[in-house]
This record gives C-alpha cells, sequence and structure tokens, in this order.
C-alpha cells in the first residue's frame, strides 16, 4: 500500500479489525520509510449487476434506491432500522446469489415485496401500490384481500398460531 506521506510502497500492518457489521476490514498500516501510520480499509468487490428497467434502459444495481423505497413504505410505521436494514440486505443478497449480470427492476420489486409481507402489512400495500402501479382501488382492493386470505391461511394452518376474539 503506498503511503500518503512519502510514497512508499511498502508498509506493514499494525492492526487489522473486522468493521461492525462486517463487511469490510480496517487496517492501522505503518510506513517503512517514514514510519507514519495511516489507515485503509479492504472491502469485497462486487460484480456488477445491471437492472432492467421496464423501458428496457440498463443501470448498474444500487442498493440505495432499494433503501429509499422502503424507507418510504414504512415511513410512520413501527418499523425499526434493524428491521429495515434486514429487509435490505437480505434483498441485496438475494440479487448476488443468483450469480446473474442482469436483472429486472421488477424482480428486485417482487423481491422487496416479499419480504415487506413478512415485516408489516400497511408498508407491503404502500410498497405494492407503486411497484404494481394501481390503476383504481379495485386493483388495491383485490390485493388487500389476497394478503388477508394468506393471513387466515397461516391462522388456520397454526403456523402463527390462532388469536381468538373476547366478547
Amino acid at each position: 500500500m503506498k503511503c500518503m506521506y512519502c510514497g512508499c510502497l511498502e508498509s506493514k500492518v499494525v492492526d487489522s479489525r473486522l468493521n461492525e457489521d462486517g463487511t469490510s476490514i480496517r487496517r492501522r498500516r505503518e510506513c517503512v520509510n517514514c514510519g507514519k501510520r495511516f489507515t485503509t480499509y479492504e472491502t469485497v468487490e462486487y460484480t456488477p449487476i445491471m437492472v432492467v428497467k421496464k423501458s428496457g434502459n440498463r443501470q448498474a444495481f444500487d442498493v440505495n434506491k432499494i433503501r429509499a423505497g422502503v424507507m418510504k413504505a414504512c415511513e410512520k410505521r413501527p418499523v425499526s432500522m434493524y428491521d429495515i436494514d434486514k429487509v435490505i440486505n437480505n434483498v441485496q443478497k438475494q440479487v448476488y446469489n443468483s450469480l446473474e449480470q442482469e436483472i429486472t427492476s421488477s424482480e428486485i420489486g417482487d423481491l422487496v415485496m416479499e419480504e415487506l409481507k413478512q415485516l408489516d402489512e400497511v408498508a407491503y400495500v404502500r410498497f405494492a401500490s407503486v411497484h404494481r402501479q394501481f390503476k383504481d382501488i379495485n386493483t388495491l382492493l383485490n390485493e388487500i384481500e389476497s394478503l388477508v386470505q394468506l393471513k387466515e391461511t397461516l391462522t388456520s394452518d397454526g403456523k402463527k398460531g390462532k388469536t381468538e376474539k373476547k366478547q
């Protein structure tokens, strides 16, 4: 690693630490020529994935766009930043684990919707209304009905535990 002070190409690693989320390593280095210390970060280099938009245009995959959409859907909802980050990380992992160089924006939207469906129903419907471009109230009602049916199916199967109403 090139020293930022004297330009020498030789340095030794004094200390290495994994960052909090485990995505990079912080290395403290010392130049063998001038003895000054500096910090470098080592991160994984991802192969670029292109997102194919509905118009046919292609652009680089940007996890910040997913973050913005999820944050907007979860706005004013009782959803923690930890849970939002978990959704984003799960979607990002699924995109990179697909091992494809291109993915459609609708596939990414579907991945986000699956994660939000499990997290918060209102955030799911908000995101779905934009992602699926609901044209009228009937389309929205159909989506809500399918969500209610899914919830009833899960409850009657005993997967989530049956809740009884008190009279």
